[in-house]
């Protein structure tokens, strides 16, 4: 009897843990996203023409997602290449005024890893800085639309592009910089 009873003992405990295994790997799971190291979204936008949020898709989960809108009059303001930090990173990233006055952080030939909740942001601080925070006053922009390509982000009206020093891709999730270029003034 006492050896059935340490049997039943036995079993359920075997149960209890492999139930813990379990949900510890769909958490897991669900947090670290590792599938994203192994896949890409491609997206390739024109330079919109205008500023309003209306005219910013964002594109479905779809490999690539490409917008034809067609470029108009603009200036570029400031712009700098990307420097990777917990991640390879690289393109450039320039800050346009479009033709309605509005602005744009515009990322081109951009490659980085695709992540689980990673954000485009304007910082105060350069780009080796942001490696420790963004710092205050950063202001976000939207959710990165693919790990690849071109790709426009609205700066919110009334936010002045030129009081900020880097642009920055930044997992929400796991508070770390995947990369940063800073901002300096274009030439030409």
């Amino acid at each position: 009897m006492s050896q059935s009873r340490s049997v039943r003992l036995s079993r359920r405990t075997v149960l209890t843990f492999l139930l813990v295994l379990v949900v510890a790997a769909g958490l897991g799971l669900a947090v670290f996203q590792p599938w994203k190291a192994f896949t890409n979204t491609e997206v390739n936008e024109a330079l919109p023409a205008s500023s309003s949020p209306s005219t910013q898709t964002e594109p479905t989960r779809k490999e690539t997602a490409i917008s034809s809108r067609p470029a108009v009059a603009q200036k570029g303001l400031a712009e700098g290449r990307f420097v990777a930090h917990e991640h390879a990173t690289s393109g450039i990233a320039r800050t346009v005024r479009l033709a309605d006055g509005g602005h744009v952080l515009r990322l081109e030939d951009l490659k980085t890893s695709d992540g689980p909740d990673v954000r485009v942001y304007l910082s105060t601080r350069d780009a080796d800085a942001v490696k420790t925070g963004l710092g205050d006053g950063a202001v976000e922009l939207g959710k990165l639309k693919g790990n690849l390509g071109n790709q426009n982000y609205t700066v919110p009206a009334g936010t002045d592009p030129s009081q900020f020093r880097s642009a920055v891709l930044w997992c929400q999730r796991f508070s770390v910089s995947f990369g940063a270029a800073d901002l300096s003034l274009a030439t030409g």
